[in-house]
């Protein structure tokens, strides 16, 4: 009896049984995983370069337009001050 219960055993896992998880049977489960496997390594290749190709840090005379068209937008200088202090940028 146990004899034949470690036979029915060794059937299940045995990789080249069609009838079991193994063989022709499990390619459905490996061909799933492996589909899985790709799909995520190129989900985080695109993610990668993604987040690395974000929009490029300002030149520092650009930043300084901007705070000052902030600064005239805000009210805070005048327009003949905007114009002035934009003619010592360029």
């Amino acid at each position: 009896m146990q004899h034949e219960i470690l036979a029915a055993g060794a059937t299940l896992l045995d990789p080249w049984d069609h009838h079991g998880w193994g063989g022709a049977g499990g390619m459905w489960l490996w061909g799933g995983l492996m589909m899985l496997f790709w799909v995520a390594l190129v989900a985080a290749v695109v993610w990668f370069v993604a987040t690395r190709s974000g929009p490029r840090p300002t030149a520092p005379a650009d930043r300084a337009r901007e705070i000052l068209a902030e600064r005239y937008a805000r009210g805070e200088i005048t327009g003949d001050e905007y114009r002035e202090r934009l003619d010592t940028l360029r």
